[in-house]
C-alpha cells in the first residue's frame, strides 16, 4: 500500500468513475460503491460492512460453558428486586394506613406528617425485609440444588420454593411450617406450569430461563 493512498482522507461518498477507454466505451459503467453508499462503512477498514455475513453467533462462549446465566448470577438481581418491590409496596400500604389512622384521630399539621412518615418507614422496611428474606432463602436453595444435581430445571424450582416456605415458617410451629411449605409449593408449581405453557406455545424460540 502506497503512502499516497494512506494520506487520502476517508470519505463516505462513492468513488468517482475512472476515465478508462474500455469502460467509457461501454457507456454503462456504475461505481460498485454507489450501490451501498447509504450503508455504514468501517472507518478503519474502509469497506462496506454489508459484505460481512455473520453465520456464527454474536457472542463467543468458552467451550463447555453455559450460554445462560445460572441461579447464582440471577440471585443478586432477584434479591435486590425483591427488596425494592417490597419497599415500594410497604410504603404505599404505609401511606394508606397513615391517612386512615390520622383521619380517625383528627390529627393535622406536623403531627399528621410525622405519623405518615412513621407508617411509611415502618411498613416499607418490614415488607422489604420480608421479601428480601424470602428471595435470599429461595436463591440459596436454588443454587445448592443446582450444584447438587448438576442441572437446572423445573424440579429445582419446585423444591426451592417448597423449602423456602418451610424454612421461613420453621420457627412458628409445625402447622404454620407446613402451611408455608404448601404455599411455596403452590406458587412454584404455578410458575413452572406457566413456563411450560410458554415453551409449548413458542417452540421455535429458546427455552425460558428457570429462576
Amino acid at each position: 500500500m502506497s503512502d499516497d493512498y494512506l494520506r487520502k482522507p476517508f470519505s463516505l461518498a462513492p468513488a468517482p468513475a475512472v476515465d478508462d477507454p474500455q469502460t467509457s466505451a461501454s457507456g454503462n459503467y456504475t461505481p460498485a460503491t454507489s450501490t451501498f453508499s447509504n450503508t455504514p462503512v468501517s472507518p478503519y477498514l474502509n469497506y462496506d460492512s454489508r459484505f460481512l455475513r455473520q453465520a456464527q453467533p454474536e457472542f463467543i462462549f468458552p467451550e463447555g460453558a453455559n450460554k445462560q446465566r445460572g441461579r447464582f448470577e440471577l440471585a443478586f438481581s432477584q434479591i435486590g428486586t425483591s427488596v425494592m418491590v417490597g419497599g415500594g409496596i410497604g410504603g404505599l400500604a404505609g401511606v394508606y394506613n397513615g391517612f386512615k389512622v390520622t383521619n380517625a384521630l383528627n390529627q393535622t399539621g406536623k403531627l399528621r406528617r410525622t405519623q405518615l412518615i412513621n407508617h411509611v418507614m415502618k411498613q416499607g422496611s418490614g415488607t422489604a425485609n420480608t421479601l428480601g428474606t424470602l428471595a435470599v432463602l429461595y436463591s440459596a436453595c436454588g443454587v445448592l440444588l443446582q450444584y447438587a444435581r448438576d442441572q437446572d430445571d423445573n424440579v429445582n424450582t419446585v423444591i426451592a420454593g417448597t423449602a423456602t416456605g418451610l424454612l421461613y415458617k420453621s420457627t412458628a410451629g409445625l402447622r404454620k411450617c407446613a402451611l408455608g411449605g404448601a404455599i411455596g409449593l403452590g406458587i412454584s408449581s404455578l410458575y413452572c406450569l406457566y413456563l411450560l405453557a410458554q415453551e409449548s406455545n413458542n417452540t421455535n424460540s429458546s427455552s425460558p430461563k428457570f429462576l
